[in-house]
């Protein structure tokens, strides 16, 4: 099993600014984790959920495929359903924006049966310094492609950090393929 699938222009650029303009032009909340009281030393960054904004269906409708076709290439993971809507994080410098060392599997029923989490890269590399998402699936640090509408997917239960963001503005969109939990 690899640790870390990888598709480039699994999005187009034009495709990505849509998807940070319609983002943009709604409120975004603190990024809060699962069932923990707010904490930005683990975790600065802006969140919008997908299916909070109309005219983006298609934005999953393609998830979905990248996630099945990874699964049967690399993960063959028992893949059931996507219990959870995208969501868009925003890391900007001006916030110090961050997300320490930790997994996608937590507390609460939903988090318990995440199985793959992916992350499409939106923002342009050139236009934020810092803001790399590492993955650490064993001994090695892993990171990630920084082109945009490249799809990093890993196992849930693999560490990972976004580090912090030194100028502008880091947008990935994230979503978790959930099965019965790992035992």
């Amino acid at each position: 099993m690899m640790a870390l699938y990888s598709k480039s222009a699994a999005f187009s650029a034009g495709e990505c600014e849509r998807i940070i303009a319609a983002i943009t032009a709604v409120p975004s909340k603190d990024a809060m984790l699962v069932g923990q009281p707010k904490n930005t030393s683990l975790r600065r960054a802006k969140l919008v959920w997908v299916d909070d904004i109309d005219g983006l269906g298609w934005v999953m409708d393609r998830l979905i495929e990248i996630v099945r076709k990874s699964n049967v290439d690399q993960f063959d993971f028992d893949l059931r359903e996507f219990a959870e809507s995208p969501q868009v994080a925003s890391y900007k410098a001006s916030d110090s924006g961050h997300f320490a060392w930790h997994s996608d599997i937590g507390d609460g029923p939903v988090a318990r049966k995440r199985k793959l989490t992916l992350v499409l890269q939106l923002s342009l590399p050139s236009s934020y310094e810092g803001g790399d998402l590492e993955v650490m699936p064993g001994a090695q640090v892993l990171s990630a492609s920084r082109a945009q509408g490249c799809v990093s997917i890993f196992p849930s239960f693999a560490l990972h950090q976004v580090v912090p963001v030194q100028h502008g503005v880091r947008h990935s969109l994230t979503l978790w393929a959930h099965g019965p939990a790992f035992r």
